[in-house]
């Protein structure tokens, strides 16, 4: 059983669901905690700055010829890039009301997610599902819904943009609109390829423990933090990038799929942590397994919004007309 009381306190860019419990960690990586909490920068707060810098800068320069000329231009990858962080910039105690808004966002549990039954499409459905069991959603996540409608209003940008084109007008703003989107996108899709984002056991393992995994509360931090900033680089997770697709099917549907993968490797966090994975330079593996991870919000950025261009071409009902 997990202490549910513990979600959606603010972490800013670690990104850890529930408040830390200082007092277990070390001396310096509780001051770096501590820094990360109550200062904007984020540069001791890896996953959260050069993890998300690094999935999003390798999607937006991986975009296809396929896609207008300004999503791929240097001005817009800077920005994609610059946006990696920015929702983690959202988690401020000087933004209260809007920090404890967007914190479940980050993350879904799927353990007490899955006992509610299949997930509903719509945030408000799962909501009341929620509710009804006599829990609270921010308590549990709401991941993939904020990634789905993030993903949605990318296309609704992307058909103004074809509309405004097409009219000869002006396309300047909405240019600058779907970059935005697209950055801000990048953000929950990265979030989704980090285990730890999917699961109860997000900070130290809960419950029963056969296998004698950590429990102390900073394996989250030290393995999407400085091991991270310290290993990871561009050639190695670029390498393991998949190749280009359009998702085909509901992109809602896709996407709890790719949640569901990332979940799958929760314990295989636990195993390289036990076997000193995540220490200094860890191992061959870690590296491994984490550039694996990075490459995989990577490439589904990517492909998420080359399905965003897709779908932008279909046409859509007005939902003015008659009115």
């Amino acid at each position: 059983m997990f202490d549910s009381s513990l979600r959606g306190q603010s972490y800013t860019g670690l990104m850890l669901h529930r408040s830390l419990s200082l007092r277990l960690l070390p001396t310096a990586l509780a001051a770096a905690a501590l820094g990360c909490v109550l200062a904007q920068s984020q540069a001791a707060c890896a996953w959260g700055n050069e993890g998300h810098r690094l999935i999003n800068r390798l999607a937006a320069e991986t975009l296809p010829a396929s896609l207008p000329a300004f999503l791929r231009s240097d001005t817009a990858i800077k920005e994609i890039e610059y946006l990696g962080p920015e929702p983690d910039r959202w988690r401020s105690r000087g933004e209260p009301q809007l920090s404890a808004a967007q914190a479940p966002e980050h993350f879904i549990d799927l353990e007490p997610a899955d006992a509610l039954g299949p997930l509903p499409r719509n945030r408000l459905d799962f909501e009341a599902k929620v509710f009804a069991s006599g829990q609270r959603p921010e308590k549990i996540g709401l991941q993939p819904w904020e990634a789905t409608e993030v993903w949605e209003r990318l296309k609704a940008a992307l058909r103004e943009y074809r509309s405004l084109a097409a009219a000869g007008q002006d396309t300047r703003p909405v240019e600058e609109v779907a970059i935005f989107y697209a950055g801000w996108l990048g953000h929950y899709v990265g979030d989704a390829s980090q285990p730890l984002h999917t699961t109860i056991q997000y900070n130290g393992w809960t419950g029963p423990n056969p296998n004698g995994y950590t429990t102390a509360h900073q394996i989250h931090y030290q393995f999407e933090g400085p091991f991270v900033a310290a290993n990871e680089h561009e050639p190695e997770v670029k390498a393991k990038m998949t190749e280009l697709k359009t998702i085909d099917g509901d992109i809602f549907d896709s996407y709890v799929a790719y949640l569901r993968h990332t979940n799958s490797y929760v314990e295989k966090v636990y195993q390289l942590e036990k076997a000193g994975g995540f220490a200094g330079a860890g191992t061959a593996e870690s590296r491994e397994f984490t550039a694996e991870r990075l490459a995989a919000g990577a490439s589904m950025l990517r492909d998420m919004i080359v399905t965003a261009w897709v779908e932008s071409a279909k046409p859509v009902p007005d939902p003015y007309a008659g009115k």
